[in-house]
């Protein structure tokens, strides 16, 4: 059964994942790109590592979310977008890609059965605990640089925002109409 939902959740994550490369729509892309973050939990929850299963639909998802609500605000959503998926190229490489995933699909459980954990479990300390210990001790510099860029990006994006913020939508359909009424008056 655990085959079965590893294979699935593979082929879903590879999907939403090529939708959001291939679209011309920025909302589908948008879409797409949160199901595949919460197809990839899939795989923490089925390791057993419940907490990064969650975190990674908190934080991830909730970024292309916030993402979402961005590109709701600044792209048109209400043109229409033919795609065109007729290219042979296109279709060449989807089945390269295809068959180089089935192959490491096929390929992983013989590899894995060599590769040993550089932090291995502790009994008694639970997988949380286990993150913890290794993000504030080994990794503690780059997770706060990560936590600083991050905070840079939120301002910047305030910032370039807040630019666009200085004219009123409403005012500018005002003053188009009265531009046009005068017009029409003389």
């Amino acid at each position: 059964m655990e085959a079965i939902a590893f294979y699935t959740f593979a082929i879903l994550t590879t999907v939403m994942f090529l939708i959001t490369v291939l679209t011309n729509h920025a909302l589908y892309a948008l879409s797409a790109l949160a199901a595949g973050m919460i197809f990839i939990s899939a795989f923490f929850f089925m390791l057993g590592a419940d907490f990064l299963g969650a975190i990674q639909i908190i934080v991830y998802t909730g970024a292309v979310m916030a993402l979402y609500a961005f590109g709701m605000m600044f792209f048109d959503t209400t043109r229409t977008v033919v795609e065109s998926r007729t290219s042979p190229q296109i279709i060449f490489g989807l089945s390269g890609v295809a068959a180089l995933t089935i192959v490491a699909i096929f390929v992983a459980p013989i590899i894995s059965g060599n590769i040993t954990a550089l932090y291995p479990a502790i009994d008694g300390v639970g997988n949380s605990q286990m993150v913890g210990m290794v993000l504030f001790t080994k990794y503690l510099i780059p997770f706060e640089v990560a936590a600083i860029m991050l905070l840079v990006a939120m301002i910047a994006g305030i910032v370039l925002a807040g630019k666009k913020m200085d004219q009123s939508l409403t005012l500018m359909k005002d003053e188009v109409e009265c531009e046009t009424k005068e017009k029409e008056n003389v």
